[in-house]
Order: structure tokens, then C-alpha cells, then sequence
């Protein structure tokens, strides 16, 4: 008998040492973890200390998170250009140590203007280093192995967050500027410790050096394409356009799940926090078991497809809600959100292994940085769109469901074309 008859059929124990051996990805891993751990912080407490503390109105809240957003975009672009020409080593160092800076220095927001200003500084700051992150993953890893990657950094990001906003209660608790403003500079410091691992990269994270031309035995001299422009690229300007309408359900999330609850369900709004929880365990739990394969093509577009049919169901339950008595209610909103996380799971797995494997990886960083823009533009559009759909009843969540039915389907065609190509 073979004494290799364990390794045929791995435990979960081994299979996730295996998914780990890479040096990159566990320095990746702890860096990502402490960074998460700072901005679930910064998530859970900036639009409270916004109001609360500064003293914006919600007006002013609302151009302080989609202007900065805006520049976050642009950021994301040119980071990604930037990582394929200069060390992507040093770049996300320095990103992130600008970007620890930037939340560290929300402590003197005082106004408006000073609010609007750092908010664009973090934004600028920690979305160049989370393309020029994306760019080190599309070079160090190859195939399943890089969407495997992409995943095992989802999940820790996940972790990461959930403690960091446990972690935030305490300034709740207190509710006073002093407590505030300190968990706000303890969150910078954490982000400011998360460069150190960073520092232990290896030279194989940045681009290689392209030569311009190549001389054969015969003499003759032929030039080397640089790699194709993304924005030369419908496709994957396609791609990344659905990308950011699938991205609405992030803000169905946050945004539209709150206000239909408070608003049009007679279920109690301490669901909000419960729905919350059920979306992170449901993301720690599959999300890498759902990137297996995504590498492929086809697997990646079909999956993406699944996402959309579980989408379109979620959003048609999640309106039902609010047409129902209490306990009705209550259980609507669970079996949505559960069938709202899986969605999310497949979804953004099969994006990835997209992203990645329709990119020219000669421009890795190009390419990802363009991609990266569906992240923030859809946090620009999300506020207006989610809002709007969750305050029209049945005709909102139809029109919804329509845009999400639409982005996925459409990366599907985009990934039968590619098979054809």
C-alpha cells in the first residue's frame, strides 16, 4: 500500500499550510491583517466622528466620502502605472506609510474644508497602495495560486475589520472627542506597523525589466512590444465597468439593507447588526473555497453568472420584507442575506480570476490599477443609487436587481468571448 494515500486527500489543516507556503503571500498575510485591523477602526467610526465630532451635517458628509472617493480612482490609475516602472517594494511602503499619516492627522479636522482635505489624502494615499498591492499579486503568483491569493487576503481583510470595529466600540462607549481622536491615532500607528512586514518583499514583486529590442543569429534586430495599453482594451474596460456595477451590492450592504430595515420592515433595526455578521462569517468561510478553478475562463464567467441569478433572488426577498408581519420579517432578511454572501463570494472570486487572467501581464500594474477603479467609483455611485432603489418600493429593488443582472451577465459574455478569441 501507498504510504501517500493523506496527501491524496488533504485535511483542511493541510490544505491551508499549503495555500500559505508561499513566502510572498504570508508576508502579504500579516501585513494585510494589521493593516485591516487599523481600518476597521476607520470604517466604523469616521462618518460618527464626522457628525459627532467635527460637526458636519449629512450633506456635507456625503461630499466628503464621494469627493475623496473620486480621488481615490485616480489614484488607483496611477499607482498601477507608476508600480510597472519603479520598485513596487518601495511604493507600497511608502503609500502606506502616507497613508497611516493621513487618518493619524483626522484628529485636527475641525471643519469642512480640513475634513474634505484629509479624507483625500487617505483616499489618495491607502488606494495607490492597495493597486500597487493588486500589481505584486499579479506578478508573484501564477494561475489558481494567484486567485487563491487574492482570496486568502479577502478573508484576512474580512477578520481584520470585524475585530477592528469590535475594537471601536470602546470610542462609542465613551462617546466624548478625546476617545475618538485617540482610537484615531491608535488606528494610524497599527496602519503605520503594517509596513514592516512590507519591508521583507522580495525583488520578484516588482516588474521586470522589458528590453525594447532583440537581435537574432542572423542579425536582424526586432522590437518588443511593451504590453498592450488597458485603455486600448475594451474588454477589460468592459470588465472593469461591470465590476463597478456589481459593486453596488457592497453598498446594498451598508447602505440599503439599514435604511429598508428602518424604514419599510417591521423587523427590529438591531438587525442590521446581525444581517452584518452573517455576511462576514458567510465571506471568512467560503471565500477561498470559492476562488478554486477561477483561473479558468470560462469556470470564472459561469460562476460570475450564478453570483447574478443569487443576487436577482436576494434583492426579490429582501423587498418582500417589507411587506410582511414581524417574525416573517426577520426570517426574509436572514435567508437574503444569506443568499446575498454567497453571491458575493462567487462573484468577486470569479471578477478576480478576470482581472487577472484577461490583463496583459507585461503591464500588470496598468492593468490592475485600471481595475481597481471599480472599488471606488462604485462607492461614489453607491449612496445615490442604493438610496434611490431602497425609497421606490418593488420598482426600486427591479431596477436594481436589473443593473446587478446586467453586470454579471455581461462579464459572462465577456468571458465566452475570450474563449472564442
Amino acid at each position: 500500500m501507498s504510504s501517500a494515500a493523506p496527501d491524496a486527500n488533504p485535511t483542511r489543516l493541510q490544505r491551508l499550510r499549503a495555500g500559505v507556503a508561499d513566502p510572498v503571500l504570508r508576508i502579504l498575510i500579516t501585513a494585510g491583517f494589521v493593516l485591516t485591523l487599523g481600518r476597521g477602526v476607520f470604517l466604523t467610526l469616521t462618518v460618527l466622528y464626522f457628525t459627532l465630532i467635527v460637526g458636519l451635517g449629512a450633506f456635507e458628509v456625503a461630499i466628503v466620502l464621494t469627493v475623496s472617493s473620486a480621488f481615490g480612482a485616480a489614484a488607483s490609475v496611477v499607482a498601477g502605472h507608476l508600480s510597472d516602472r519603479y520598485s513596487s517594494r518601495i511604493l507600497v511602503v511608502v503609500f502606506q506609510i502616507l497613508s497611516a499619516i493621513a487618518l493619524t492627522s483626522y484628529v485636527f479636522a475641525e471643519n469642512f474644508s480640513t475634513a474634505l482635505l484629509l479624507a483625500c489624502l487617505y483616499s489618495v494615499t491607502s488606494s495607490a497602495a492597495s493597486a500597487v498591492r493588486s500589481a505584486i499579486i499579479a506578478r508573484a503568483f501564477e494561475g489558481e495560486v494567484r486567485v487563491n491569493a487574492r482570496a486568502v487576503l479577502h478573508t484576512v481583510t474580512n477578520v481584520g475589520i470585524a475585530i477592528g470595529s469590535a475594537a471601536a466600540g470602546v470610542a462609542l462607549l465613551f462617546n466624548t472627542p478625546f476617545a475618538f481622536r485617540a482610537t484615531m491615532v491608535i488606528a494610524g500607528v497599527v496602519i503605520l506597523g503594517s509596513v514592516l512586514p512590507l519591508l521583507r518583499l522580495p525583488e520578484r514583486v516588482n516588474a521586470s525589466a522589458q528590453p525594447t529590442t532583440v537581435t537574432s543569429d542572423t542579425g536582424t534586430t526586432t522590437a518588443i512590444a511593451p504590453g498592450r495599453s488597458p485603455y486600448r482594451d475594451p474588454r477589460y474596460l468592459a470588465l472593469t465597468a461591470f465590476g463597478t456595477l456589481f459593486g453596488l451590492q457592497f453598498g446594498l450592504a451598508e447602505i440599503g439593507m439599514p435604511l429598508w430595515i428602518l424604514h419599510h420592515t417591521d423587523a427590529p433595526i438591531s438587525m442590521v447588526s446581525l444581517l452584518l455578521i452573517v455576511n462576514t462569517i458567510m465571506v471568512i468561510a467560503f471565500q477561498i473555497r470559492a476562488s478554486r478553478g477561477t483561473n479558468d475562463v470560462r469556470h470564472a464567467g459561469n460562476i460570475v453568472a450564478v453570483a447574478g441569478l443569487l443576487m436577482a433572488g436576494a434583492c426579490g426577498i429582501y423587498a418582500a420584507s417589507g411587506y410582511v408581519s414581524f417574525w416573517f420579517a426577520i426570517v426574509f432578511l436572514l435567508i437574503a442575506t444569506l443568499a446575498h454572501s454567497l453571491a458575493e463570494v462567487l462573484g468577486t472570486s470569479g471578477q478576480w480570476g478576470l482581472s487577472f487572467e484577461l490583463a496583459d501581464q507585461r503591464r500588470a500594474g496598468a492593468y490592475q490599477g485600471v481595475y481597481g477603479l471599480s472599488w471606488p467609483v462604485s462607492a461614489m455611485l453607491s449612496p445615490l443609487i442604493i438610496t434611490a432603489a431602497v425609497s421606490n418600493g418593488v420598482l426600486g429593488w427591479a431596477g436594481l436587481t436589473a443593473l446587478l443582472l446586467l453586470a454579471t451577465f455581461g462579464t459572462w459574455a465577456i468571458s465566452r468571448r475570450a474563449l472564442r478569441g
